[in-house]
């Protein structure tokens, strides 16, 4: 008798969408008991691709009508991923399972296990998978761009002072990866970025390079009106497509940089550099306080004293962004920064306040219907007037 792993997730996968593991057990005997159930001993672990422990969660399932145990792990292992793409670029865990079928034999009141079959190493990012992907999909079949960490679109702006990073696949466990990126300036100038520090550590899973002239490690010494990156892989092929980087002037309205975690746990960036504006509201209360000089030998007030005063419970900020005109090829990224839980307006420098996005309802537009696109965008700042903690 033996037991059999029929589906996996892919090497590396996005966890905040299903990550299945398919089992069957080959003895007859074992299926046709009444108590029978599939086992999975979960365990997952950050750091060393070697380091794994024990287990850290037991599964069990019956039986499905075609006798295939299936296992979802995505719910267990996204509930690990806390860290912030902030203050983590490479939030990541490897995980692993061992299988085996258990059964109470005629005449036992306890259970019987049969063999053991221990999965390979998966890793998983924070980020999900979109329908019309296959669920075991790998991660360089969802983007053009990949080892890239995006979906784009292939042409972006950029400005002369402008900060910025994008995220990128850099280690073996899956089947493409970056070892550096290359560049090409508008002025003739090519340099590369890399190699990457890569090892078998969740740590050094995803790398990420400059996308923006001030950081400290951009590589280019001339200015240029456009540039492009492209992953390159061992032996210094290219792999993925191309971004493209066009430097836009600086319109009479200061510009808004927003940047969120994409699809794939990593940032990508937008320049609102339209109209903005800023809001202030607050949550008032008015309470009754008692006047006079009701502690003295006489009643009296003072003309400062109010039967009426105001106290504030709460206060909160926003923020309103338009879009000059777009292509339509922004709609998908405009699509996941609508979805997602980690947005910030880069205020000053690389310096950031957080947002979370309140505009819930967009009509996404086309060229060939509406030929000129305009997208207004509503947040509430995640840090209010007043420091509360």
């Amino acid at each position: 008798m033996s037991i059999s792993i029929n589906q996996i997730p892919a090497s590396a996968s996005l966890a905040q969408s299903p990550m299945i593991f398919s089992v069957l057990e080959s003895s007859a005997d074992i299926l046709l008991s009444s108590s029978m159930q599939y086992v999975a001993e979960l365990t997952y672990w950050t750091g060393s691709i070697l380091v794994s422990g024990s287990s850290d969660y037991t599964l069990t399932k019956f039986p499905n009508q075609e006798n295939y145990g299936i296992f979802d792990v995505s719910k267990i292992i996204n509930s690990t991923l806390t860290e912030k793409v902030a203050e983590n670029p490479s939030n990541a865990v490897y995980f692993k399972c061992e299988f085996y079928p258990q059964f109470i034999a005629s005449g036992s009141t306890t259970f019987t296990t049969g063999s053991h079959t221990v999965s390979d190493v998966f890793c998983a990012i924070d980020g999900y998978g979109i329908f019309g992907e296959s669920i075991s999909s790998s991660l360089q079949d969802k983007s053009d761009f990949f080892p890239i960490l995006t979906d784009g679109p292939v042409t972006q702006s950029f400005f002369s002072n402008g900060y910025g990073r994008l995220g990128c696949w850099i280690n073996g466990i899956n089947d493409v990866f970056a070892t550096e990126i290359a560049y090409s300036g508008s002025s003739g100038e090519t340099q590369t970025f890399g190699p990457f520090v890569t090892s078998g550590d969740t740590s050094a899973l995803i790398g990420t390079f400059p996308i923006g002239e001030l950081e400290s490690d951009w590589p280019f010494a001339s200015e240029h009106e456009s540039f492009t990156v492209q992953a390159k892989t061992t032996g210094g092929a290219f792999v993925g497509s191309q971004l493209l980087f066009v430097s836009k002037c600086q319109q009479k309205y200061p510009n808004v940089r927003v940047k969120w975690k994409n699809r794939f746990g990593q940032f990508d960036y937008f320049d609102f550099d339209m109209v903005s504006r800023q809001g202030f509201s607050t949550t008032k209360r008015t309470y009754q306080p008692q006047i006079g000089s009701w502690d003295s030998s006489t009643l009296g007030y003072n003309s400062y004293d109010s039967s009426v005063e105001n106290y504030v419970a709460d206060s909160s900020q926003t923020l309103q962004v338009n879009t000059d005109w777009v292509s339509e090829d922004y709609n998908d990224i405009f699509k996941q920064l609508l979805v997602s839980d980690e947005i910030y307006w880069m205020w000053s420098g690389d310096d950031v306040k957080p947002l979370t996005i309140t505009t819930s309802n967009i009509q996404f537009k086309t060229d060939v219907v509406d030929k000129l696109i305009r997208y207004t965008f509503d947040f509430d700042l995640g840090q209010n007037y007043k420091l509360i903690l």
